[in-house]
């Protein structure tokens, strides 16, 4: 791998487990704030939609990294 393929592989690493982290929180916390604060389930069903698109797409670009790493290495 080149110096800067590597360099940017790093940087899209790196926002990938920004999101999976910040997505977790958010999930999380939203799931709190709406036990506490009654909302109905139709809304954190949102927020839990939310939640699984920013899983989703860490899942996608964790697997297009790795993809990415895999026809580098021939």
């Amino acid at each position: 791998m080149t110096d800067r393929s590597t360099t940017h592989s790093a940087k899209a690493g790196r926002r990938t487990a920004l999101v999976l982290a910040g997505t977790g929180v958010f999930w999380i916390l939203m799931t709190f704030l709406g036990s506490k604060l009654g909302w109905s389930n139709r809304t954190r069903a949102l927020f839990d939609l939310f939640a699984l698109a920013g899983f989703g797409w860490a899942l996608f670009s964790t697997f297009a990294l790795w993809r990415a790493r895999q026809t580098g290495k021939r």
